[in-house]
């Protein structure tokens, strides 16, 4: 499935930037949940809504409306936009795949899952499909560590995998196939792979 790696070139922003009529009464209702002056407490939500508006990144169009949107400097957005790596200051593909390799997923095997993705992919970390549909990254602690090795993909966790687990999950997305989320093996929540080992008579039936 590679399809090669986009040339690195400059970022070409958008001239001008506005929430849509549905996104400015999200962002509305966010600034009402704080105290009156407060509004810049709202920033993180805020660019969420911008960044998810812009194709799933911040032109600086965009942090600069927010900015003015919430009557701060905007430097202080600029400061918050790349601090949290949530935000993307340059576009990604369709589907941003983030390989968790902090140390529970690396013991379990992290390591093989990127792997199988450069494999896959024909990109390395950082770098995007040339038909735009997949960017890698290499991420830090995602929180499902007892559910490792995981990875996010867009707004969604993939948990429990392996290097064939990953292989078939990458191709069900490039077909555009629905894909289940959440634990590959069918483990519920975080419950001990191999089932419950005590207190078995209190266990309530799925059935």
């Amino acid at each position: 499935m590679s399809s090669g790696l986009t040339i690195d070139k400059p970022v070409e922003q958008p001239k001008s930037f506005g929430f849509t009529e549905a996104n400015l009464t999200k962002a509305k209702a966010i600034i009402a949940k704080y105290p009156a002056g407060r509004q810049a407490s709202a920033v993180i939500p805020l660019l969420d809504i911008a960044q998810r508006q812009s194709g799933n990144w911040l032109p600086q169009v965009a942090m600069d409306y927010v900015a003015d949107f919430l009557e701060m400097p905007r430097i202080r957005v600029y400061e918050v936009a790349t601090f949290y790596t949530m935000f993307n200051l340059k576009p990604v593909g369709k589907h941003f795949v983030q390989v968790c390799t902090t140390t529970p997923c690396w013991l379990r095997g992290s390591a093989d899952i990127m792997k199988t993705c450069n494999n896959k992919l024909g990109i390395h970390d950082g770098e995007t499909t040339a038909d735009g549909k997949f960017t890698l990254k290499e991420v830090e602690c995602l929180g499902a560590c007892v559910n490792a090795p995981m990875v996010q993909i867009n707004d969604d966790f993939y948990e429990d995998l392996t290097p064939e687990i990953m292989e078939r999950v990458l191709d069900e997305l490039q077909h555009n196939r629905p894909v289940t989320v959440g634990s590959q093996t069918g483990r519920r929540g975080s419950c001990a792979q191999s089932g419950p080992t005590s207190l078995k008579d209190r266990v309530k039936s799925h059935a």
